[in-house]
């Protein structure tokens, strides 16, 4: 490669395209490098299964990018992303046929949760109706008082705490097996702080913005950050995986959507002290085991509103859901996980040809694990679905260890890049002003090992760029993302 870059970004997920886009959008030449054959990292949809199948690789529903305030300048639906939403936005079913169903509305969620009605409404309703305030200072840099405090403390009060903490408020199964699907997405037992948090965000987002499916696949949000990249003069290259900083070409700025452990690698002994011993400190999260269906038909849950439903948390009461999560972070594989499933066919039947259906599923596991759980994944869904084995057309299983070879970012197969405990929630990657800016001159870390942390919002990749443009370049204005000539969005092609 010969040709010269002002900027170059190695890494092509959500914010290493972020970080393209606000560069592109300041007028800066950009290179994008991706070790891959297609961009996107685990926003990308492949026919894993069957021919006309299409799955995605990770991320399926899209509650932070509606509110992260990247992806709102950005415009999808003027690039021709359109977002698809399920009638419920998510379920959690018990062993005898119920369900708590979270649907849009604050009211209508309540009112399925009997004695625990006024509580729910209670908690969420100040939280959705401060929603963008909340948002706005969540999906920051974290390093400078929320410019709406109260919203803020609001939301802080109950989010430090544990969901079990949250959960002793409630009474009902429906309610505290609610509290115990959603809070664990953030990958730990549920009695550590601030699980509570990860779980009340993602709840009141649940009514706000709601759970959202990219119509066609989350490939088709990738493809349209590589369209704007590219109406701006940027260049993305696949299949060129580097292996230090060494053999980047010369560049006014460099900007890793990597993981400590990867920049430490790149880097060699460029990096020392304190900032190596920091990154060294780094903690990784649990590994996912992942498995992706075809479906002859939709799944078969007993409980009638689960079949609206978009995403279904699977484990049961609360307790079980915490034994589960605990046996986790003590190296075990539970016999009877929790196991996370998505049906975007609910929502978006272009997923799968006609009576057709995806599903995946997974499961929190040791980190590094290779142990494959499919069975174990399998005998929860069929706990609440019974005949679900009977619709399966064909399955792909990843364990954690394949993870981490099909991503690098997925350390031991963390999908979060990074463990959500208190300190590495708000200190992502490590104690720095500026998390994004490194002792290496010109170089900046814009990975989900970053604040604000986990998930497809593109804001770690905006703010690790706007770091860049301000230190690297001197620009200070904030460049306008939204006027990047639209583009059709074309889904990536599967390899």
């Amino acid at each position: 490669m010969t040709e010269v870059a002002d900027a170059i970004v190695v890494g092509s997920g959500p914010n290493g395209l972020a970080a393209a886009v606000t560069l592109a959008a300041a007028g800066i030449k950009v290179l994008v490098i991706e070790g891959a054959s297609a961009p996107g990292g685990g926003c990308r949809t492949e026919e894993l299964t069957l021919p006309g199948y299409r799955h995605d690789l990770c991320s399926t529903a899209h509650p932070l990018a509606l509110a992260s305030s990247f992806f709102q300048r950005f415009d999808l639906a003027s690039r021709g992303v359109r977002m698809v939403h399920p009638e419920v936005v998510f379920a959690h079913p018990l062993g005898d046929g119920r369900a708590a169903l979270v649907h849009r509305s604050v009211k209508e969620t309540a009112a399925g949760l009997g004695a625990d009605r006024r509580h729910y409404r209670r908690l969420l309703g100040p939280l959705v109706r401060h929603a963008d305030q909340i948002a706005d200072w969540v999906f920051s840099a974290e390093r400078r008082p929320p410019r709406h405090p109260f919203a803020m403390a609001g939301y802080g009060l109950q989010g430090m705490r544990s969901a079990s903490a949250v959960a002793r408020r409630f009474r009902s199964a429906e309610a505290r097996g609610l509290i115990a699907g959603v809070s664990a997405h953030a990958m730990r037992p549920l009695t550590a702080p601030p699980t509570a948090g990860v779980g009340l965000l993602l709840t009141f987002l649940a009514h706000s913005v709601g759970w959202p499916f990219v119509e066609g696949g989350s490939g088709q949000l990738t493809a349209a950050l590589v369209a704007a990249l590219e109406a701006n003069g940027g260049r993305l290259q696949t299949d060129w995986w580097i292996r230090s900083l060494n053999e980047l070409p010369p560049a006014k700025a460099v900007i890793l959507d990597v993981t400590p452990r990867q920049f430490l690698d790149l880097a060699g002994d460029r990096i020392s002290g304190h900032y190596r011993r920091s990154l060294e400190a780094f903690r990784y999260g649990s590994g996912v085991c992942k498995v992706d269906y075809a479906l002859s038909g939709p799944v078969p849950w007993s409980n009638p509103g689960c079949r609206r439903a978009g995403t279904v948390h699977l484990g049961g009461t609360f307790e079980e859901v915490a034994r589960a999560e605990a046996d986790v972070a003590a190296g075990r594989h539970p016999v009877f996980p929790y196991v996370l499933t998505v049906q975007a066919s609910v929502a978006d039947p272009s997923r799968a040809p006609q009576g057709g259906h995806t599903f995946w599923a997974y499961c929190h596991v040791p980190q590094g694990s290779d142990v494959d759980m499919t069975p174990q994944i399998e005998s929860q869904i069929e706990r609440f679905a019974p005949g679900f084995r009977d619709l399966v057309l064909a399955r792909v299983h990843r364990t954690a260890k394949d993870q981490e070879a099909h991503n690098p970012n997925c350390v031991g197969g963390d999908i979060a890049s990074g463990a959500q405990d208190v300190r590495q929630t708000f200190l992502r990657p490590g104690l720095r002003w500026d998390p994004y800016r490194t002792p290496i001159a010109g170089t900046y870390l814009c990975s989900a090992s970053t604040t604000p942390g986990p998930g497809v919002h593109g804001r770690c990749g905006e703010l690790a760029a706007l770091s860049a443009l301000r230190h690297s370049f001197g620009i200070t204005q904030v460049p306008d993302i939204g006027r990047v000539p639209a583009q059709p969005a074309q889904a990536a092609a599967p390899n």
